[in-house]
């Protein structure tokens, strides 16, 4: 028997390799492939089943590709309905992967599609279960991403997880291993924990979901508190149940190299989009104008499928030989019409004698130095709202990143404003300054460090917390 686990950090999503007598089985794969086609190969085994837990919201599932190039059975559980060819399981269904055996537990409450798949050894021995969003180490997942057309409510759904877990997991042997789709970071639940694995015996004595308590308790544990989902969770839902272009497809359209000139004109023309993907700290040195900030370097694939359209044409911005990473991990949540890349970097950009445009950094203690002074100072704060109310300065408008997509948002800036934005450390905060200089917002200057570094000056600046919103 072989396991592997596969860590997409980035998206805190785990893909599952499972291997016995040289027939393998992957679970909930990502939309790039290549890494389980190569483990595969290099261990000389034949992929026969993908089994995918449900439809994925925060991703685009590698199912159909995969099953594309190995011939593999796509798997779901009971009451799934796709647009493409897969085996529906029935619930305690058994799969056979070489000695091993896999049995589908029929889990609805995340969504009603959701199962989770019991892995027996050798000897036919619970060893592992792969839980997918039902259970996560320390939560469970939302019950509040019912798909179109669904009348359910988020209580319904949460009514059916506590049934899940109570008839099918709570009773599995304390050393059954917990394998579920995600991690700490995902917002596929409220609170993961740091792990990206557990046991049942773990998640009973630890996570709030397994204590003894009434159905009613749990549907209030598992609602209260949930922020918005991300926009794009429908839209990779849709996608996953429908169908998508292929990744091969979608890299040819994006690997184009366009000259200067090719891009200056492309971007002039309506509905398109231009992303530059490298560090923030170089973004804000200088850009093409009009640009989107989200860097490689932070929650890259989730801030872009939350902040931008998936109707526009998208043309990048990166560093030399980051394209194609760039267009695979936009991919991953959705991004298809991606049709090409400044050549030669911003650097071409600005030899050719484009104009471009720039974003001021500025450190704390000057922007404590401006405060008493500048009587048209408005300082936004990015960060999430229980951030700003764990503790903000004095008389700064929280404007959360994922909120500046509705215009709605800036209706309390003027351009006589001198607008200082920051975040937690100064990733989010250059994407909130690149969106705002879109919206003709250019008196602004970005906070090197942000909130980490204001919180290091108490003496310096006035600090307030919101005790009405962390009740």
């Amino acid at each position: 028997m072989f396991i592997k686990q596969l860590y997409t950090g980035c998206i805190s999503e785990a893909a599952y390799y499972v291997e016995s007598e040289g027939i393998a089985a992957i679970i909930d794969p990502l939309r790039d492939i290549e890494e389980y086609l190569g483990l595969a190969q290099e261990r000389n085994a034949k992929i026969r089943y993908i089994f995918e837990t449900h439809f994925h919201a925060d991703f685009v599932s590698g199912h159909l590709d995969l099953a594309a190039a190995t011939g593999a059975t796509i798997v779901y559980g009971p009451g799934t309905a796709t647009k493409f060819s897969v085996h529906v399981a029935k619930d305690g269904e058994i799969f056979e992967i070489g000695k091993l055996k896999v049995q589908v537990l029929h889990t609805p409450g995340h969504t009603l599609e959701s199962s989770c798949f019991l892995l027996k050894d050798e000897n036919g021995k619970d060893h592992a279960v792969f839980t997918g969003d039902t259970l996560f180490v320390g939560d469970v997942g939302r019950p509040d991403l019912a798909q179109k057309g669904n009348e359910l409510t988020m209580e319904d759904l949460a009514g059916m997880m506590y049934e899940s877990l109570q008839n099918k997991i709570i009773n599995l042997a304390d050393d059954v291993i917990v394998y579920p789709a995600h991690g700490a970071g995902s917002s596929c639940g409220k609170n993961l924990g740091p792990e990206t694995y557990s046991t049942i015996g773990e998640q009973k004595e630890t996570n709030y979901a397994l204590q003894p308590q009434s159905k009613e308790t749990f549907i209030k544990a598992v609602t209260e508190g949930l922020a918005e989902p991300p926009q794009y969770f429908p839209i990779n839902a849709m996608i996953n149940k429908e169908g998508y272009e292929s990744l091969d497809a979608v890299l040819q359209k994006g690997m184009q190299p366009l000259s200067v000139a090719d891009f200056k004109a492309k971007a002039e023309e309506d509905h398109v989009i231009i992303l530059d993907t490298r560090n923030s700290t170089v973004f804000t040195q200088g850009f093409v104008p009009g640009s989107v900030s989200i860097g490689l370097d932070g929650r890259f694939a989730e801030w872009a499928g939350s902040l931008l359209p998936f109707d526009k044409v998208m043309l990048l911005v990166t560093d030399r030989d980051k394209e194609k990473e760039t267009i695979v991990r936009l991919a991953r949540v959705g991004f298809d019409k991606i049709e090409g890349y400044l050549d030669g970097s911003f650097e071409a950009w600005q030899s050719a004698g484009e104009k471009i445009d720039m974003i001021i950094d500025v450190e704390a203690d000057e922007l404590a130095m401006d405060i008493p002074f500048d009587p048209n100072m408005v300082i936004v704060d990015v960060r999430k709202g229980p951030e700003y109310a764990d503790g903000h300065i004095k008389d700064a408008l929280n404007m959360p990143l994922s909120d500046l997509t509705d215009p709605g948002t800036m209706a309390d800036l003027d351009e006589k404003h001198n607008i200082y934005v920051h975040c937690a450390g100064g990733y989010r905060s250059v994407i909130a300054s690149s969106l705002l200089k879109r919206e003709g917002f250019h008196n602004l200057r970005n906070v090197v460090g942000g909130w980490g570094s204001i919180k290091e000056m108490p003496d310096r600046f006035e600090i307030e917390k919101s005790v009405e919103v962390l009740n």
